[in-house]
């Protein structure tokens, strides 16, 4: 008759099945090596001429985006430490709106000079440290970058808005910022409300009009049909009635 042994310490806590990784070349040179496939994957889309990937998802619905955030989110990562730079570029695109590809490219190169480190001999601590300082550093850097008068500029004032604006479509559309930015100042102070906070990005649509091209875009006031989002205008249309209907119409 076998004696059988209990679980203690960790395999006692710990489902059947798992595995238990401890010590320097299996914990932690393991989790950068598992954030640094990550961002090699996102880093070639970077900037306005990064390249599309084609990513199929579990459902087998097939994406060609350079997006980083779409990239991440059909990913469905598991690896315990890639998840926290997935959640860490979430909370990036959920405050500031963009910035996600940015955000692991750069953690993945830290982590590439964190590995350096480690192979020299440097503890841990010592790493962490150096890194708080740099943190520090940089703060005050981007402090001094930034452009004066930012904290108490007119939303409404279309210049300053432009200003302000511009590296931010010019990281999208390199090239074409003196085109764009006007028309995206005029749209959005057009639609701001009393409090910029409650400011509503779905308040601005896009219609997309066969046989033009940027130079040809225009911002109009009023309310646009979404039945011409994607197809032809009819044309110039005078003395004509509009009905508002707020339920779906069947034929």
């Amino acid at each position: 008759m076998g004696f059988q042994m209990q679980p203690y310490g960790m395999q006692a806590m710990l489902k059947e099945g798992h595995k238990h990784f401890s010590g320097l070349d299996e914990a932690v040179l393991k989790n950068i090596d598992a954030c640094k496939q990550l961002s090699v994957i996102t880093r070639t889309s970077l900037g306005p001429n990064g390249m599309n990937k084609m990513v199929i998802n579990h459902l087998d619905k097939l994406f060609v985006t350079n997006d980083a955030a779409t990239i991440i989110n059909e990913l469905e990562v598991q690896h315990p430490a890639a998840k926290i730079l997935v959640l860490a570029s979430r909370a990036q695109q959920e405050e500031i709106g963009d910035g996600t590809n940015l955000t692991i490219s750069f953690v993945g190169e830290l982590l590439q000079n964190i590995e350096e480190l480690i192979r020299m001999g440097l503890h841990l601590s010592e790493i962490i440290s150096g890194y708080s300082k740099a943190i520090n550093k940089t703060i005050e850097i981007l402090d001094e970058l930034v452009e004066e008068g930012s904290e108490k500029m007119d939303m409404r004032n279309k210049e300053q808005v432009i200003s302000r604006m511009r590296f931010a479509v010019s990281s999208k559309q390199f090239g074409q910022e003196d085109i764009l930015c006007p028309l995206i100042a005029d749209a959005c102070i057009q639609v701001c409300p009393k409090n910029l906070v409650n400011f509503n990005v779905d308040n601005v649509r896009v219609a997309k009009l066969l046989g033009g091209g940027r130079h040809n875009s225009s911002v109009v006031s009023g309310v646009k049909p979404s039945g011409y989002r994607q197809g032809v205008w009819p044309g110039n249309v005078e003395h004509v009635l509009h009905c508002l209907v707020s339920t779906p119409l069947s034929h």
